[in-house]
């Protein structure tokens, strides 16, 4: 006899059909959507964008980043150690020349110079002394050499009357010996003397040089301090516009510290930058394309930065328009720097269809609405244009809209399309 089974049995038995029947129909709907999706083969033409193929010329270009900067800035230093006083012009002043920008605290180099000038008075006083003593030394030893030579006279004088008395028997040998080696020594010591005196004179001469050429030095120093000073007047030489200025009153600045930048706003230029894998293409006098906002303004690249910082390269570009009127300081712009061009060429407008591949598929579309897929090899390209090198023909119609979805297809049908 059967016994009937428990609820909680039947519930368990109930639940696992359930269960497998709603895997099955999720399966099945899964295997019909992607199944419609394999077999669909149109697109609506809201969904797509074209270009019409064309001749033209195409330019290869690197993509890079780029900051547009005044034509010149001028950075002006502080010419002295000084403190800031008060600021007399703000960031975006237009400045004339001859207008002041900074007062600075000139008190303690004014101090330096005072001393100085106090310093090179001593000097020039310690020059005429020792000017003085060595024209003194000088008479003296001239005075002994002429002394010394009227001595030599008699000695000359006295040896001539020994050896005459020594003739009549009025002097000994000894005495006229010892006439001779007296003037002998007197000739000796005035040979010496004669030496010390040309000494003396080249000495002197050379001691009275050095002491004049620390005093020439010092007056070079006190001069140079002078023209510090009168530089520490900072004012503009030139017509610009003030971009920065150091508004820290009473800051101590030392010589060499930047206290204001002013700047051209009539001229620009770009300061580009790229990746070091380019390293071996940018060069100076390549062609480069910088696009701000909607306008693209050409230029050329005048320098390239030797060093590499994080991997990136720096290089800078002069506009052929740098007084544009969409330039502005500081702006971020693109920068295509182009590397090679054909003149003449089967071009198409850019779009996500190109890929970067020298060979890839694209689909032509025709006049019935019927897009075919073709292979195409890809030339230059650009961030406007692809060169088509074979596969296409001008005046033919090419869809730029990513299709890979549809790739296994050799045609598409584009719904709703407008001829």
């Amino acid at each position: 006899m059967d016994r009937e089974l428990a609820p909680e049995i039947v519930r368990q038995s109930r639940t696992k059909n359930y269960l497998i029947v709603f895997v099955v129909l999720v399966v099945a709907g899964i295997a019909i959507y992607f199944f419609r999706r394999v077999l669909k083969t149109s697109v609506e033409a809201s969904r797509i964008r074209t270009a019409t193929a064309e001749i033209g010329p195409v330019e290869n270009s690197l993509s890079a980043t780029g900051e547009v900067i005044p034509a010149y800035e001028q950075i002006i230093t502080s010419p002295i150690r000084a403190s800031i006083r008060r600021v007399l012009l703000t960031p975006g002043t237009q400045i004339k020349p001859g207008q002041a920008i900074l007062d600075l605290d000139k008190s303690l180099t004014l101090i330096e110079f005072e001393k100085m000038k106090d310093q090179l008075a001593l000097k020039r006083n310690s020059i005429e002394q020792l000017r003085m003593k060595l024209n003194k030394n000088l008479f003296d030893a001239e005075a002994d050499d002429q002394i010394k030579s009227l001595n030599i006279n008699r000695l000359k004088a006295e040896l001539e009357d020994a050896r005459r008395l020594l003739k009549v028997g009025g002097q000994t040998q000894e005495d006229v010996t010892r006439a001779e080696n007296s003037l002998r020594i007197a000739e000796l010591e005035k040979k010496k003397l004669e030496n010390d005196l040309s000494y003396n004179r080249q000495s002197m001469g050379a001691s009275l040089k050095e002491t004049t050429l620390q005093a020439q030095i010092e007056e070079k120093n006190l001069s140079e301090l002078d023209r510090k000073l009168n530089q520490a007047n900072i004012i503009a030489d030139r017509p610009g516009v003030l971009t920065w200025v150091n508004e820290n009153i009473g800051s101590a600045v030392n010589e060499g510290e930047i206290l204001a930048k002013l700047a051209d706003l009539g001229s620009f230029r770009i300061e580009g930058s790229c990746s070091d894998v380019y390293a071996d293409q940018v060069k100076a006098g390549l062609p480069v394309i910088v696009k701000v906002n909607e306008t693209n303004l050409r230029g050329l690249i005048t320098q390239v930065k030797p060093s590499v910082k994080n991997g990136v390269i720096q290089f800078v570009v002069q506009l052929d328009d740098n007084h544009h009127a969409s330039l502005r300081p500081n702006m971020k712009v693109e920068v295509f720097v182009v590397t090679s061009q054909t003149a003449k060429a089967v071009r198409v407008a850019n779009g996500p269809a190109f890929k970067g591949k020298k060979n890839q598929f694209v689909y032509i579309l025709n006049n019935q609405g019927i897009a075919q897929r073709r292979e195409v090899q890809v030339g230059l390209s650009n961030f406007d244009y692809v060169e088509i090198k074979s596969g296409i023909q001008p005046g033919e119609r090419v869809i730029i809209t990513d299709l890979s979805e549809f790739e296994h297809l050799q045609e598409i049908t584009i719904e709703n399309h407008a001829n």
